[in-house]
């Protein structure tokens, strides 16, 4: 397989600004960006303090060999690991602040071969981790008619859940991304055909999210990180859609260990959401890993 061109992985890293000022990144610092993608916002953590270390983790190969590229100036500063963040094995205290951006890349939208796509024709892939067996193709191919209803209407929130199932399953075996997008503008009413976003958008996100076990990952993810950071340091969560949001904020907001920072997500300005239109749905929300009572400090 070719090796992309580290270029050709790199995008617009969005809420930059809010993301550098909210973790307070400080000379000499530790940071971990979980989700490192093409390296851009930890090209902005290392630039913005002095002597900056950095651990850069992606579960997709593309992504980390560009980061590699990217970020190859630091040198030793930037230690980088092919994992999944939900299968990171984190330390306690080590950190001075984690970030995970939770968006699907433009990379992987715009690569037809990754199958994310229904702009192009392309094998039902999915797979950011291509090591794992599970394709968005099994899912679509295999899962009967009341999984499939439901894994649509859980994680793509999508109201014809059990239309769109049945016609799928006449449709069957569907091969490539077209073909399962074809299939889905059939099953649905011609307003719905019409409307503001293409029916199969809400269909993609779900398979998107079973291929991957994005929430679980995240979920995971989430109950561990915490206690990685030192006392004062901080998490940053980028993510792009509700059910994300709705899992970090809840996440965030009851963990004993962190006081959330932001009462409402920070969101891109007009002036961000003009340049990078990717940025519109991004919502940002930081939390604080509590200093440590001493023994003597507690309450009886």
């Amino acid at each position: 397989m070719q090796r992309i061109e580290a270029q050709e992985f790199f995008h617009v890293p969005v809420l930059s600004r809010e993301v550098i000022e909210g973790l307070a990144v400080r000379p000499g610092g530790h940071y971990l960006d979980a989700t490192v993608g093409g390296g851009g916002h930890s090209r902005l953590i290392l630039a913005a303090a002095a002597d900056i270390q950095l651990t850069a983790i992606d579960q997709d190969e593309d992504a980390l060999a560009a980061a590699q590229k990217q970020l190859a100036e630091y040198g030793e500063r930037v230690q980088f690991t092919l994992s999944n963040f939900a299968a990171y094995q984190f330390t306690s205290n080590t950190f001075d602040g984690i970030l995970a951006d939770l968006g699907v890349s433009s990379y992987h939208l715009d690569r037809p071969e990754r199958g994310f796509s229904f702009r192009h024709t392309a094998d039902l892939d999915m797979r950011m981790d291509k090591r794992q067996p599970l394709t968005a193709a099994d899912v679509i191919n295999e899962w009967d008619e009341t999984e499939l209803a439901e894994i649509f209407f859980k994680y793509g929130e999508e109201r014809l859940s059990r239309r769109i199932a049945r016609r799928i399953l006449e449709k069957r075996p569907l091969h490539t991304t077209t073909e399962l997008a074809e299939a889905i503008a059939a099953s649905v009413p011609p307003k719905y055909r019409y409307g503001r976003i293409h029916p199969a958008t809400r269909v993609f996100q779900a398979l998107r999210i079973v291929v991957n076990d994005e929430l679980k990952s995240l979920e995971t993810f989430l109950e561990k990180a915490p206690n990685a950071l030192v006392p004062g340091g901080r998490i940053a969560i980028i993510s792009f859609h509700s059910l994300e949001d709705r899992l970090v904020k809840h996440s965030l907001r009851n963990s004993p260990s962190l006081q959330v920072l932001t009462k409402k997500p920070i969101i891109a300005q007009e002036e961000e959401i003009a340049n990078n239109p990717r940025s519109r749905s991004a919502k940002l929300r930081i939390a604080e890993r509590k200093e440590e009572q001493l023994p003597w400090s507690r309450g009886r």
